[in-house]
């Protein structure tokens, strides 16, 4: 039982790795975000929501052409 945890807990603890300051900057790209661009992110969004509506549900939505 004791070698077990100290293995979990060695193992837990190499997991655990610190970003050196001039890695920084390679992380901060913009191809490295989940998002590139909030606009982007916005009009897929838009997009996205004009698609759904577009599928023929009981409201009434938007044709899909994103003119809201």
């Amino acid at each position: 039982m004791k070698n077990s945890l100290f293995v979990l807990s060695i193992i837990a603890l190499t997991g655990c790795q610190t970003v050196e300051p001039w890695e920084r900057g390679i992380l901060a790209k913009e191809e490295m975000q989940w998002q590139a661009s909030t606009m982007e992110a916005r009009f897929r969004q838009q997009m996205f929501n004009s698609k759904e509506a577009s599928s023929g549900t009981s409201g009434a939505a938007g044709g899909g052409c994103g003119c809201n």
